[in-house]
């Protein structure tokens, strides 16, 4: 659990210095946004596929013995 709680808080750190620089974490291509009048969905397919990406590969390397 303790490894855990670790790689989660480092994920969070990691992705606040991208967001910081100007990586645009959340408006990538492949992200969609549908808005009519005052209603408004946005889908972010393109950065979901990527944060499970690196959740999985983290996880992986984490939970390796």
């Amino acid at each position: 659990m303790g490894r855990l709680l670790i790689a989660v808080g480092v994920a969070f750190v990691i992705a606040g210095v991208l967001v910081n620089l100007g990586l645009p974490i959340g408006r990538l291509p492949g992200d969609f946004t549908i808005r009519r009048g005052n209603f408004s969905f946005y889908f972010p397919l393109a950065t979901s596929v990527i944060v499970s990406i690196v959740l999985t590969v983290l996880m992986y390397f984490l939970t390796r013995r």
